[in-house]
């Protein structure tokens, strides 16, 4: 994609700086950051919505000119003949609402006292991400939908979209994500938060302009990043071995290659994610609860509104949301008659395929994008 620019945008913009957030409080202003790539074509009928993961960011694809060699974290999927076309499609992607990249968040001023948010940032959900998402799309003119997509977190919000705003998706694209977060996840999400709050330099949130809480930050990123794994990929890529080292050394330094990874993601998370930001971003994904939230604990009722046809792709070492998560989802689709293509990918990658298994999915996906277009074009909408 070359050179590309993070673009703002103002609720204001659209007439109301505020949106009435899932726990009934009123919040703004918000200023949402995002990148487009390709282009608009005149009946608005091509646009795709990328909702992005946990630690993703607006930043889908091409380079930033102040940034150097800083790819898009979908730099392989999104492009000239890639699987998102942008010969093709229109691509949109914005940070999240309570991210840390240009989207308002803890970590932005709060315009009433001069001072960051901090923790008196409102605790926001999946549903308020995509409100907010949604306010972005009436910015840009944009009445359908061609596709919302988004892998873990970023398939949560392609599951509200549909669930959200029925009408306005023609189709979805889920991938190793879940309608609702298990307790092994939520348990996993609270460890790391926890981690963070613990960290003496969190000064409960209150940081800013001083030491960043780096040990609970990276702590938390290190938990997160063994979901992220599968034990057979963690074999392959570490097994037992040392690091630099013939025999043990027998004292509590970094001995193991694989403990001196997780240390490397660890540091490298610091320096790029705000502390604030992951434990309000955690919480909004332990909350998401499709079946409660629509359908007083039933997924087939909450789905019965749905009218995008969706694809939904899992992956056979996917731990985190295991492949029987999405199989709920298409179960439940599949009861109602819904168009549902689902496809469990076989992978040892754990969780992290979505991100590392490019050619299969690329090809699956820009099949059904390529059938959703045509579909779509010969009925005229």
């Amino acid at each position: 994609m070359g050179i590309v620019d993070v673009k703002c945008f103002s609720l204001s913009d659209t007439g109301d700086s505020f949106i009435e957030l899932d726990s009934g409080k009123k919040f703004g202003p918000i200023i949402v950051a995002y990148e487009t790539y390709g282009s608009l074509n005149t009946d608005k009928s091509n646009a795709i919505l990328v909702c992005h993961a946990l630690s993703g960011s607006a930043h889908a694809a091409g380079f930033h000119k102040t940034e150097g060699h800083n790819p898009g974290w979908w730099e392989d999927f999104i492009g000239p003949g890639r699987a998102l076309d942008t010969d093709k499609y229109f691509i949109i992607c914005s940070n999240i609402l309570g991210g840390c990249s240009g989207t308002t968040g803890p970590s932005s001023i709060d315009p009433n006292t001069g001072n960051h948010y901090g923790i008196n940032f409102p605790v926001v959900t999946i549903g308020d991400m995509v409100k907010v998402q949604k306010r972005l799309i009436d910015h840009l003119g944009i009445k359908r939908l061609l596709n919302v997509i988004g892998g873990s977190m970023g398939g949560m919000q392609a599951l509200e979209w549909i669930l959200r705003y029925p009408d306005i998706p023609v189709s979805c694209i889920i991938i190793a994500a879940t309608s609702r977060s298990s307790a092994q996840s939520i348990a996993f999400n609270a460890v790391g938060r926890r981690s963070i709050i613990s960290d003496k330099r969190w000064k409960n949130g209150n940081y800013y302009g001083d030491e960043v809480p780096a040990d609970g930050v990276s702590i938390a990123r290190m938990i997160g990043h063994i979901t992220y794994l599968s034990e057979e990929s963690m074999h392959r890529k570490f097994g037992r071995r040392l690091q630099d080292k013939d025999a043990f050394s027998y004292d509590f330094s970094t001995e193991f290659q694989v403990e001196s990874y997780l240390d490397y993601q660890g540091n490298k998370f610091v320096e790029r994610f705000d502390a604030n930001s992951y434990i309000y971003v955690t919480k909004a994904m332990d909350y998401f609860d499709a079946a409660e939230s629509y359908g007083g604990g039933k997924l087939e009722k909450a789905f019965k509104n749905i009218r995008a046809r969706s694809l939904i792709l899992s992956f056979t070492s996917d731990w985190l949301f295991p492949p029987h998560q999405s199989k709920e989802i298409v179960d439940a689709l599949m009861k109602l008659k819904k168009d549902i293509t689902y496809i469990n990918i076989k992978s040892s990658y754990g969780h992290d395929a979505f991100l590392i298994e490019m050619e299969t999915q690329a090809e699956i996906i820009s099949n059904y994008l390529r059938a959703t277009y045509n579909m779509n074009h010969r009925r005229g909408k």
